[in-house]
């Protein structure tokens, strides 16, 4: 799963990864986050009308075009294995897929000594922005914009600490996955297509696991920081 992400590095280091031309896309000047939460409102990117890209924001806990409510389930990661076929999934899949910028994410192990939860710090060499693979819905009844995490089962490094793992797509293949003329059965294919073996971790403080303290963000660059293993 990918519970909780990072987006520290400034806008003009991230939108480097995109084709984003509107003057309020480009000269963005967002505030870094250092914990992001299921229900965050997020910045992601769709393919736009002119052959570029668009920024577009919404709720990290994708919402059904066809909700009525709020969802209850889980709906802030979608498994790559049943991406396709379940109905919360399967239209956005179809026509609305997004990526989702990011420069890390937390994933957690359980401790031996006490039985909590310890929280990993996952990054790219040199801290690199990347894109996370993902799906976005616009529900009308709810008038709520939403996306979501593919994950996959995970592989070496991060079979280390966890059984799964977020889809870091390849940038070469950014274009055909929002791009809604690819053929549907060439989509997993491209999700294979994933920039997560060079990947690198450290464990961090426990404070990551409260998204806030006393109703304040836990949002802050200590998060990030790496701590010493006895």
């Amino acid at each position: 799963m990918c519970g909780r992400y990072t987006r520290y590095l400034s806008w003009s280091e991230i939108h480097r990864l995109y084709r984003l031309t509107a003057p309020a896309e480009v000269g963005r000047n967002d505030a870094p986050r250092y914990n992001i939460a299921p229900t965050d409102e997020v910045p992601f990117i769709t393919a736009a009308h002119d052959g570029n890209h668009r920024l577009r924001t919404g709720r990290w806990w994708l919402v059904p075009f066809w909700a009525k409510e709020m969802p209850k389930g889980t709906m802030f990661n979608a498994r790559i294995e049943g991406v396709d076929t379940p109905p919360a999934f399967r239209d956005a899949f179809k026509s609305k897929r997004c990526l989702i910028p990011a420069d890390g994410y937390y994933e957690w192990t359980i401790s031996p000594a006490d039985g909590k939860k310890d929280p990993w710090h996952v990054f790219q060499p040199g801290h690199a922005p990347f894109s996370f693979a993902g799906l976005w819905a616009y529900n009308s009844n709810l008038d709520v914009t939403s996306c979501t995490i593919i994950t996959e089962p995970s592989a070496a490094p991060i079979n280390q600490i966890h059984d799964r793992q977020p889809i870091m797509l390849d940038p070469a293949y950014y274009d055909a996955w929002l791009d809604n003329n690819t053929p549907a059965g060439d989509l997993k294919d491209i999700l294979s297509h994933d920039i997560d073996g060079s990947l690198q971790f450290y464990r961090v403080g426990r404070e990551v696991n409260a998204a806030a303290i006393n109703k304040q963000p836990n949002d802050n660059a200590g998060m990030i920081e790496p701590i010493a293993l006895l």
